[in-house]
């Protein structure tokens, strides 16, 4: 946007289109303003615009915009409490006269937005929460043609092919607000729909997201949909296998299970040469399942029917995740702290809903440091076009 155009958008007080804020004072309301932004309910198909630095009354509230202070309105956009991710830019700009950052949402094509499991809108110039017939507006507004192949739905599936219990009884409480809930009277299809497990034209199907998370048989209409756990006893895919496992079904019930096989394949070692006795694992296991959650998460569904891969040696663990590196992320600035990208949003959201994920981009971080914690040598990562493999070295 030009000067002009915002200088004419700050002074206007009777428009939708903007939201002032004298300071970051308050976050929350920010945060509720981009989502209401990104979900566009009028329909205006034009950004929204937050000036940080204005009063209500678009005099200049002479608030410093620092690099820092920039920075904290850029982290709003990933810090996990708006889902899926809006699309926005943030800068300083000089505004009639007034230093001011700028913050310019774009309409998304993939509503309803939520920020903290909560749909806001803007009715007139004021924010409000969605209401269930505004909600399912937003949802059909939703345009099947630019969807990330997580919203794709499948065409052989049915509503039944969903565990609606599992659906009810551990997802919904986990991805709404509570006060939501106790209003909800939508019925299970507009619920899916809402968060996205179905798709709701040209005729009802559960999605790839739908099925990856609480699908009875996710791997009958995505075959690569689970973990291959493979422990040799030797150091190369020639020696004898000790054990192996092929891990499946809602993202849940595949991560608690993957966690206990984990568990039984890390060993301790003890040292009983100090004054107290010191216990040491092999593998940490808050790095494995970091690193087995980043590969599920970022793996690509789509063209291959290759799962992940979890292959135990005597002196290392590899992991493979099928699909290079996607978008923003390459070879040269893989795992670097702030650099991320995501070819499964939906499931990403999701993954933060049910706990599994704490903080986006961070996941490589917390493996390398809980390894070099336990004095394990640091990762290695293979960054193909076809798959990322992760090497970790066994604690010497």
């Amino acid at each position: 946007m030009t000067d002009q155009e915002l200088g004419n958008l700050a002074k206007n007080l009777e428009s939708d289109l903007v939201e002032r804020k004298a300071s970051l004072a308050d976050k929350e309301r920010i945060g509720q303003a981009i989502c209401a932004f990104a979900n566009d309910l009028p329909n205006h198909q034009k950004s929204g615009v937050i000036f940080v630095g204005l009063n209500d009354d678009s005099t200049c509230a002479n608030w410093q915009v620092s690099d820092q202070r920039l920075q904290e309105l850029a982290d709003m956009r990933s810090n996990g409490n708006i889902h899926p991710f809006p699309s926005m830019t943030v800068e300083k700009r000089i505004v009639r006269s007034c230093e001011v950052a700028v913050v310019i949402v774009r309409p998304s094509d993939d509503t309803p937005i939520r920020y903290k499991g909560v749909t806001w809108i803007r009715v007139g110039p004021r924010r409000a929460t969605a209401t269930q017939a505004e909600e399912r507006i937003l949802t059909e507004k939703r345009r099947a043609r630019d969807l990330p192949y997580d919203l794709r739905p499948l065409d052989s599936a049915n509503l039944e092919d969903l565990d609606s219990n599992l659906f009810r009884q551990e997802y919904l409480p986990s991805s709404i607000a509570t006060e939501i809930l106790e209003q909800n009277q939508r019925s299970l299809e507009e619920q899916l729909a809402s968060l996205r497990f179905i798709s709701v034209a040209p005729e009802v199907k559960p999605t790839v997201l739908g099925m990856l998370v609480a699908g009875k048989e996710s791997r009958r209409f995505i075959p690569g949909a689970y973990v291959q756990f493979l422990r040799v006893d030797g150091i190369t895919l020639a020696n004898p296998i000790k054990s192996q496992k092929e891990i499946s079904g809602p993202l849940t019930q595949l991560f608690r299970e993957m966690e206990e096989v984990l568990r039984a394949h890390v060993s301790i070692s003890s040292d009983v040469s100090q004054s107290v006795e010191v216990r040491r694992p092999d593998y940490p296991i808050e790095a494995l399942r970091q690193l087995v959650r980043n590969a599920v998460l970022h793996r690509t569904y789509e063209g291959t029917n290759a799962p992940v891969r979890i292959t135990w040696f005597n002196d290392r663990i590899e992991i493979l995740s099928p699909g290079g590196p996607f978008g923003q992320v390459n070879e040269v600035n893989f795992g670097k702290p702030g650099v991320t990208d995501y070819r499964n949003p939906h499931l990403a959201e999701a993954m933060k809903n049910l706990g599994y994920v704490q903080r986006f981009g961070i996941g490589i971080p917390l493996a390398e440091q809980a390894l070099q914690d336990n004095g394990n040598p640091r990762p290695k990562f293979c960054i193909e076009d076809s798959h990322i493999l992760v090497i970790i070295g066994r604690n010497l």
